[in-house]
């Protein structure tokens, strides 16, 4: 991969201007030039860097940013469209090389950008009642990428940490969350609704955030929220192979189907939920990808000496002396080998999941949010949790069912019809094309149990398997007169018509939302 990136690293910086300049565009371009771009290159960089160690890259990234800050300074350009929404995504490079040599014209910089910048706080009014009009400050992508802003900016700018990312999550989630941790967004803020839908961009850069707010804060709830993303809205609007993808994800999701009139989305067009290479846009095409290797960047953290296990996936760490590897097939099982060899000292930690009950540890009962071994030379932890099912309330007194970080959906059968065409002088051909996913079993289902039977199967090269599921659950249903919303031949209605059951109870299986591509996945108890 980084091999990969490097033919296109390399071409990127050739074109870098002998003033810093790196965006594509005239000179004489520049005061009209979004540089969010500037935001964007910097920071992608960045992250090349950490993994690559490419010694020619901090000077590019500091030749840029000080061309950046003194072309602000001056005056000769300002932030607007989205380097105004996006001016904290260039704090990740600002505070690398800040770090490496301390130059006050950083800080500077830093402040500049905030002040030109965005102020989100001022825009909660208008995420309580979303409206059927395209804006910055409700734009879903911009929504996950500024909860981390208070993080990555804080420490520069020397003002003090307040959890703000919080109190906007805590608004943002009362009147627009969906049960796998996202917010609406179709492609701007869109209630609480299960018929409306969540752009892929903003789960990557959601999951983004939150890793960073664990990495500056250490606060065990970003990563609990980044293994709820992780394990269900990334997989979901991914097909198996991954050569397709949706734009905009559904809660509650029958059919995914070109709108023949007006869409239910409120600001994207009638293939925004087709399985596809660019459907509606081509950002999700290019953005998506970053999402697993930065999770799995994630895994392990560290503060000085001390190496703290963020999320237990399979994974190995080596660095600086220090072997660690994470045998696991987590969060389908919950049990995990640590191997853990150490040719210096050093402390490991290792964050438990709040669901997380009966802990044992090589055995052992341990009651504990957080385990912390000192290392010494070679060590072996064999730990496993139980976890129990349960329904979550949901808006309209639907209901949804969780199992730790895994939520589950009832799965809808479907036929695929695939498209082949041509736009903008290019084929689309297989498997650089559309499909349709019609829907080919009942989904008009409420839940009529409480008993929630947990079965584990063997988990596939495709962990997140539409046709194999790792972790499934049996539990009883029956079906209702859930109707279809108004105008729609192809979308459930946003609450069912009636509640009242018209048949026998029957048992179902349940699919982790990730695996169930047609799925509901809010219901209700029926009224018996």
């Amino acid at each position: 991969m980084i091999s990969r990136a490097k033919k296109y690293i390399d071409a990127i910086i050739s074109f870098q201007k002998d003033d810093g300049w790196i965006c594509p565009c005239k000179d004489e371009e520049r005061k009209t030039y979004d540089t969010w771009a500037v935001l964007l290159i910097t920071k992608t960089l960045t992250v090349y860097y950490q993994c690559s160690k490419d010694e020619k890259i901090p000077e590019v990234i500091y030749s840029v940013l000080k061309n950046y800050y003194e072309m602000l300074k001056s005056g000769e350009i300002r932030l607007f469209d989205w380097g105004n929404a996006r001016w904290f995504e260039g704090f990740i490079a600002i505070n690398f090389i800040y770090e490496r040599c301390g130059e006050n014209w950083l800080v500077d910089l830093a402040k500049i950008l905030k002040e030109q910048g965005l102020d989100y706080n001022k825009a909660v009014p208008l995420w309580k009642r979303p409206l059927n009009r395209w804006r910055f400050d409700t734009h879903i992508v911009n929504m996950g990428m500024m909860l981390k802003s208070e993080a990555v900016s804080c420490d520069i700018l020397n003002e003090e940490y307040t959890d703000n990312a919080e109190k906007l999550h805590e608004i943002l989630y009362k009147y627009n969350g969906t049960p796998v941790g996202l917010f609406t967004g179709d492609e701007c803020l869109s209630g609480l609704s299960p018929i409306q839908g969540t752009e892929l961009c903003a789960v990557a850069e959601q999951m983004y955030s939150y890793e960073l707010l664990y990495a500056y804060t250490g606060d065990a709830k970003w990563a609990e929220r980044l293994e709820l993303l992780a394990f269900n809205a990334l997989p979901a609007t991914l097909s198996d192979d991954m050569w397709t993808h949706q734009y905009d994800q559904l809660s509650n999701q029958i059919a995914c189907q070109r709108f023949p009139g007006k869409p239910i989305f409120r600001t994207n067009s009638e293939e925004s939920h087709l399985f596809g290479l660019e459907p509606n846009f081509g950002c999700c095409t290019a953005n998506f990808n970053q999402a697993w290797p930065k999770f799995a960047l994630s895994a392990f953290m560290h503060n000085d000496d001390t190496v703290i296990n963020v999320v237990p996936v399979p994974s190995v760490l080596e660095t600086d002396g220090k072997y660690i590897k994470i045998e696991t097939e987590y969060p389908f099982r919950n049990s995990f080998k640590y191997t853990v060899e150490a040719k210096k000292p050093f402390t490991f930690r290792i964050r438990i999941p709040s669901f997380a009950k009966n802990l044992k540890v090589n055995g052992k009962a341990v009651t504990s949010t957080e385990l912390s071994f000192d290392i010494t030379d070679k060590l072996e932890i064999n730990m496993d949790f139980e976890i129990t099912p349960c329904y979550e309330k949901r808006p309209y007194d639907l209901n949804t069912v969780k199992c730790g970080s895994l939520v589950f959906s009832v799965p809808i059968k479907y036929e695929k019809k695939m498209y082949e065409y041509e736009k903008d002088g290019v084929e689309r051909r297989f498997p650089y094309c559309d499909y349709e996913y019609i829907p080919a079993s009942d989904w008009n289902y409420a839940y009529c149990g409480t008993e929630l039977k947990v079965q584990r199967n063997e988990v596939s090269d495709i962990p997140f398997s539409s046709e194999k599921p790792a972790v499934t659950i049996t539990t009883t249903v029956k079906k209702i007169n859930w109707g279809l919303e108004d105008g729609y031949e192809t979308v459930c209605a946003k609450i069912p018509e009636s509640r009242k059951p018209v048949s026998e109870a029957e048992e179902i299986l349940l699919y982790p939302y990730g695996s169930a591509k047609l799925r509901m996945t809010e219901l209700p108890l029926t009224e018996e």
